[in-house]
């Protein structure tokens, strides 16, 4: 029998991910060569207005919610990897002699950083990456500067700890969706390579786009437009609570005239805020086509968007899935997973954070 007493074992850890609507965890397990398996996951509603443009107004709210998901997951682990909304850090990219020690190094970002945050360096937390060896000067590293005022770190840390969890890592919420296309990816030709992909991610409020070009970031921006514009229009139309509009909305059970009348116009609209997006893009930056798009977050779960962002934008566009080569333990219900693999890019991102 062999024994790996040297060989390092990363611990396992939870991705957490805290949207503006739900709280969504998942578990990943591998042998840390790439072989990934989910081992569960998790997704709870959020009460309206606990997290507001990305600030946790209900601590109370969303810790009972973190707690309910962890014991939904049904796992022991209790270490977590967290993320912060991209509109609260602060990110520059810096070059910076190579061969620096550690130290002189962290000197150097601290003076970078006192130029561009427009807070005392007190109130934030910093952290650098070296991203890798300038392209122009041989002597010269490229590092990634981030920093986010300490409130907005502090707020996600209260609400894991009260529900029992540790926190050993906080991401933005931009990086972890790479991380997650880095598995998704392989849904495009040639895993988009030599390509240029939109992911658009579209929550409750808000919309994310992240472009890349040949799997590297090249664009970032939020568009206002989101799922609550549908939650909002199954209220009105049918009389029903917010809470009562956002069930339905999800498990079904609303009038025959729901699909033409409401479902089919807000995908249309979807549709419209995509291609206005993808018009921005290619008019205000150097590349002037898209080769794929594709969607993440609760509304790409709606039948039917994929093809009708397509036919808006004449651009081959996919569902988002970082899950369709993992395999899966007995405790995850594959039927349920098709519908939520999309919103789950955030969480799973994060949870991809122990095989760094």
């Amino acid at each position: 029998m062999k024994f790996d007493f040297f060989k390092e074992h990363t611990p396992p850890l939870i991705g957490v991910d805290i949207s503006s609507a739900s709280v969504k965890m998942v578990e990943l397990s591998g042998d840390g060569a790439g072989v990934y398996r989910l081992e569960n996951y998790a997704i709870v509603p959020l009460a309206k207005d606990s997290v507001v443009d990305g600030n946790i107004a209900g601590l109370e709210q969303v810790g009972s919610a973190v707690e309910r998901a962890w014991k939904l997951l049904g796992t022991r682990e209790k270490r977590a990897a967290l993320a912060l909304p991209a509109a609260a850090v602060i990110s520059k990219k810096v070059f910076m002699q190579s061969g620096l020690r550690e130290e002189d190094m962290e000197l150097q970002v601290e003076a970078e950083a006192n130029q561009y945050i427009p807070f005392a360096l007190d109130e934030v937390n910093i952290d650098f990456q070296i991203l890798g060896p300038s392209l122009n000067n041989a002597e010269d590293v490229e590092v990634l500067i981030a920093a986010s005022r300490k409130d907005k770190i502090e707020d996600r840390v209260v609400v894991a700890e009260e529900a029992g969890l540790k926190v050993v890592v906080m991401d933005v919420e931009t990086y972890a969706t790479e991380a997650a296309y880095g598995l998704a990816c392989n849904q495009l030709p040639n895993s988009g390579h030599e390509q240029t992909v939109m992911i658009i991610d579209i929550g409750a409020v808000m919309m994310h786009i992240n472009v890349l070009h040949d799997n590297q970031s090249v664009y970032i921006r939020e568009q206002s437009f989101g799922g609550d514009q549908l939650t909002q229009e199954i209220q009105r139309r049918f009389g029903l609570s917010a809470e009562d509009a956002e069930i339905a909305k999800r498990k079904g059970g609303l009038p025959d005239s729901y699909a033409a009348e409401v479902l089919q116009p807000f995908t249309q609209s979807l549709a419209l805020e995509v291609a206005r997006a993808l018009q921005f893009f290619t008019s205000s930056t150097q590349y002037n086509r898209v080769d794929h798009i594709m969607l993440a977050g609760g509304c790409a779960a709606i039948a039917g968007v994929d093809q009708a962002v397509s036919e808006r934008t004449q651009v081959n566009t996919v569902i988002a899935n970082p899950f369709t080569n993992m395999s899966m333990s007995s405790r995850v219900k594959q039927q349920n997973l098709a519908v939520d693999a999309p919103s789950l890019m955030i969480a799973c991102g994060l949870a991809l954070r122990r095989f760094d």
